[in-house]
């Protein structure tokens, strides 16, 4: 064998060697990794088992608990389940009592006692609703609101309104927060009555309502006060409705003509008096058409000391022996007064020439007496017949106001102090005030000629008057 070749096996058989040695170490650090690996697999299967343990524990802590609530609710359901069927038996029981009720109320002629009955009841009523409320198989139900409580300082009876304030449930009693429902708004009610019983109507007068009120107060207007009482009913609402309570404002004074009284030539209709002559001849010629001036001339001679005119007396009708005649064209009120204050006011209409508006003592009027002539008559007169005048009359004496001629004239009537006024009502002015001492029961008295008037009545006492009942003490009058 050759140097070369000897020299070539010998390099192979060190590369050969060191291959070895490397494979060695190779299999050596397999066989190490094959050990860690081992002992790691068997550390995380440990541990898995003893977490696969742990949750087997809690799944089954688990379900014992879930099949103990289960069986309490079931026991519960049941429970409740057997108590809606006695209150069904019960809510069954009492309509049938309720239905008794009414069908022998509805039987009551009586329209005091059937109210009274009725109201009576309106307590059992809504309790037996209230408990049926507490019921889950009337869960879909709200509980009805507290009744609420009028608030008496806060409600105002002024210049025909009403004002009404009130207190929520839970702010009239707090025992009622319990039981009481939530208030979603306030719903009013008011009519007229003459009765001191607030459920009997004036004359079947139905109730006005207002709806959809938010807060704790509301005004209404416009009212005409020509009943003993108004009254007012306030509600809280919701899916339900509470018991009403109510309160009663203050009488206004209300009255009307007494046809009886009235002049042959005046007609009475309603609130409206004219003046409408019967064919008699000597009356204005402007109002029966076209005439000769002398007619006109005849009728200018024929005016009074006191600036009204003097038409002929009549000689028609005189049915009724308290009926005015000759030349007291007069008519009375139908309503007297006795005391207190009292309020109306008087329009004349367009083509008016002359009137007088006052009070007087009915007894002290024969049929051919006029008002402001006797001392049991205080008028104010009006003229715009020939010339225009304004003047306050009594027991035959007058004194001329310089003031122009009124559209709305307002007359205050105290009987209890002595005091009458006459008020510029557009103008707010205070024509004249009479102090007297009125010792006999009065009664409004209106004289027309040519023309006619309107009067309003059933009016509050407006508040502006308070201005001139302080000023009027420094007023001369004619009293007395």
């Amino acid at each position: 064998m050759s140097p070369l070749t000897q020299e070539a096996l010998r390099r192979i058989i060190s590369t050969l060697s060191s291959k070895n040695e490397e494979l060695e170490s190779f299999l050596e650090s397999v066989d190490n990794t094959l050990t860690g690996l081992q002992d790691e697999s068997c550390k995380v299967m440990s541990d898995l088992e003893a977490e696969l343990e742990l949750l087997r524990s809690t799944l089954e802590d688990k379900g014992a608990e879930l099949r103990d609530i289960i069986r309490e609710e079931t026991q519960r359901k049941g429970a409740e389940l057997q108590n809606q069927l006695s209150e069904g038996k019960f809510a069954l029981l009492s309509c049938e009592e309720l239905l008794a009720f009414a069908n022998n109320t509805l039987a009551i002629t009586d329209e005091e006692e059937f109210l009274k009955v009725a109201a009576d009841r309106l307590e059992l009523t809504c309790s037996f609703r209230t408990h049926l409320l507490g019921s889950s198989m009337f869960g879909d139900l709200v509980a009805v609101p507290g009744t609420p409580e009028i608030n008496i300082p806060g409600c105002v009876v002024r210049d025909n309104t009403v004002t009404v304030s009130w207190r929520p449930a839970c702010d009239a009693n707090a025992a009622d927060v319990t039981t009481s429902g939530p208030v979603e708004h306030y719903e009013v009610e008011y009519r007229k009555t003459n009765h001191s019983n607030s459920l009997a109507a004036a004359g079947g007068a139905c109730w006005e309502k207002i709806h959809d009120i938010r807060d704790t107060h509301v005004t209404v207007s416009g009212l005409k006060f020509d009943s003993d009482f108004v009254v007012v009913r306030v509600r809280a609402r919701n899916k339900s409705a509470a018991r009403g309570v109510s309160i009663f404002s203050s009488l206004a004074f209300s009255f009307g003509f007494e046809a009886l009284t009235a002049h042959a030539e005046l007609k009475v209709q309603g609130d409206t008096v004219t003046w409408e002559p019967q064919g008699i001849k000597g009356h204005d010629p402007r109002l029966r058409g076209k005439e000769n001036k002398s007619s006109h001339f005849s009728h200018a001679t024929s005016l009074s000391r006191s600036g009204t005119p003097s038409p002929s007396k009549s000689s028609g009708n005189r049915a009724g022996r308290e009926r005015f005649t000759g030349e007291s064209y007069t008519v009375l009120g139908d309503q007297e007064m006795t005391g207190g204050c009292h309020y109306w006011e008087l329009c004349p209409l367009l083509d008016w020439k002359s009137f007088s508006v006052g009070v007087a003592y009915r007894a002290s009027l024969g049929r051919f007496d006029q008002l402001g002539k006797n001392g049991g008559s205080w008028c104010l007169h009006a003229s715009q017949w020939l010339q225009t005048s304004l003047s306050v009359k009594h027991n035959n004496r007058a004194k001329a106001l310089d003031w122009p001629l009124p559209q709305r004239i307002g007359i205050y009537c105290d009987c209890s102090n002595g005091d009458l006024m006459f008020i510029d009502v557009d103008r707010l002015r205070l024509l004249h005030a009479f102090k007297a001492k009125f010792n006999q029961p009065l009664v409004p008295a209106f004289t027309v000629w040519c023309g006619g008037i309107t009067v309003s009545t059933g009016l509050q006492v407006p508040t502006f008057m308070g201005s001139f009942l302080s000023t009027s003490r420094s007023l001369s009058n004619l009293a007395q």
